[in-house]
């Protein structure tokens, strides 16, 4: 029997028993759509992420209290008892380091901003070094951004995020205009270009001022973190950090042999960290989908099983009429892989759409990738072939007579 024929007699079987094919492929379905869904979402989170971590550059490192990334509650009662990095260690630093293109340092709060009538709530309130801007790559989309004279004199200028400008300038140009940071008031100087959103969260919703107005109104009791850029990746990274890491002992008086009290961390290592959890992640749903695949695959058995009972008299008349046992062998494996392939189009079509819908109600980023769609669809064709083997040699083993004494 050639390709093309045992081909289309498979789709024929499927579009006869519509019910029984949507029943049979079932499994196979679930099994490719979670495995694409699954890669799209972890790829798209993967991309953002790398691409993400990597606009700050690979030549930038931060030194804070605690790990950016914090894996259980006793780690994080460990580290909750350092003591804060504070400005004077900041300064100590930035005043000493041999090998620092750039230094800055932020803290944070969550907060309101007014502007008349109007007023944003949850907003990321940031205190800036001058430097801070550029190390975290955040371009000027209008004004400009902070100088050493508005450090020095804790001069009242803000940059604001796009949110704060649609929310509160809506139909105006913000720069000049003052706003009140929880109720201290600022000037506009500055606004940033827009960032988007992370795993559903804006990331355009804040607004920075010079750290050391930040912490005339916030206090300066509170720990901050200090980025430094090194000016290249690599040896010139380690060594900027290891010098880094000893004025930081210094200034915090850390014993000789003791651990630091304080954690430095580059991109490498936060992107690093997420590649192994998403790879976790992916282990275990990839798990989960190839349960579904084998279960599919054995209902696949038992349906070409039930086929070739049904088709017993036919098989005996090809064989009478000269197919040899290798050929109906092949003619059944052929019907299996095709309705596994069916399956596994469908499956690509429905895991992509699942990952879309995710993305859109969610904002989850997703990345479809060529290799998983290639990967769902052979995966899909081989559960099919491997499961139709015992029901195509049983149909090939039939004998002939027997096979058309058969009803």
């Amino acid at each position: 029997m050639e390709f093309k024929e045992a081909v289309k007699i498979a789709l024929q079987s499927l579009w006869a028993n519509k019910l029984r094919s949507v029943l049979t492929l079932l499994g196979v379905v679930i099994g490719v759509a979670s495995v694409i869904a699954v890669v799209t979402l972890v790829n798209g989170a993967n991309t953002y992420v790398t691409t993400k971590f990597a606009s700050y550059g690979a030549d930038v490192f931060t030194v804070s209290k605690m790990p950016q990334i914090i894996t259980s509650p006793e780690d994080y009662q460990r580290y909750q008892k350092r003591k804060d990095i504070l400005y004077p260690d900041f300064q100590y630093v930035a005043a000493n380091c041999r090998h620092c293109i750039g230094i800055g340092a932020q803290q944070a709060v969550i907060g309101k901003i007014v502007r008349g009538t109007e007023s944003t709530t949850d907003t990321n309130i940031r205190g800036y070094t001058w430097q801070m801007p550029s190390l975290q790559n955040l371009n000027i989309m209008q004004g400009r951004g902070f100088t050493e004279a508005d450090q020095e004199h804790a001069s009242h200028v803000a940059i604001i995020g796009t949110d704060i400008e649609d929310h509160l300038f809506a139909g105006m140009d913000p720069l000049g205009q003052e706003l009140r940071v929880d109720g201290t008031p600022y000037t506009v100087i500055g606004i940033s270009e827009k960032q988007g959103s992370t795993f559903g969260a804006s990331q355009d919703n804040w607004v920075a001022v010079p750290l050391t107005a930040f912490q005339k109104s916030y206090g300066t009791a509170k720990t901050l973190t200090i980025y430094v850029k090194a000016g290249a990746a690599g040896p010139v990274l380690e060594t900027a950090a290891d010098e880094v890491r000893v004025l930081v002992r210094s200034s915090r008086h850390d014993a000789p042999g003791a651990e630091d009290s304080f954690e430095l961390d580059t991109n490498n290592t936060l992107v690093g960290f997420f590649s192994i959890v998403t790879r976790s992640f992916g282990a275990v749903a990839g798990a989960v989908a190839l349960i579904s695949l084998v279960v599919g695959g054995i209902v696949i058995m038992n349906i070409m099983l039930v086929s070739v009972t049904e088709r017993t008299r036919e098989i005996g008349i090809r064989k009478a009429l000269g197919a040899r046992p290798k050929d109906i062998l092949m003619q059944f494996l052929i019907e299996s892989g095709t309705m596994a392939l069916v399956g596994g189009v469908f499956g690509v079509i429905g895991g992509i759409l699942v990952a879309q819908v995710i993305t859109i109600l969610a904002g989850f980023p997703s990345t479809i990738a060529l290799w998983s769609v290639i990967a769902g669809l052979v995966m899909a064709t081989g559960t099919g072939i491997f499961f139709g083997v015992y029901p195509a040699r049983k149909a090939a083993q039939l004998d002939p007579i027997v096979a058309l004494r058969s009803e």
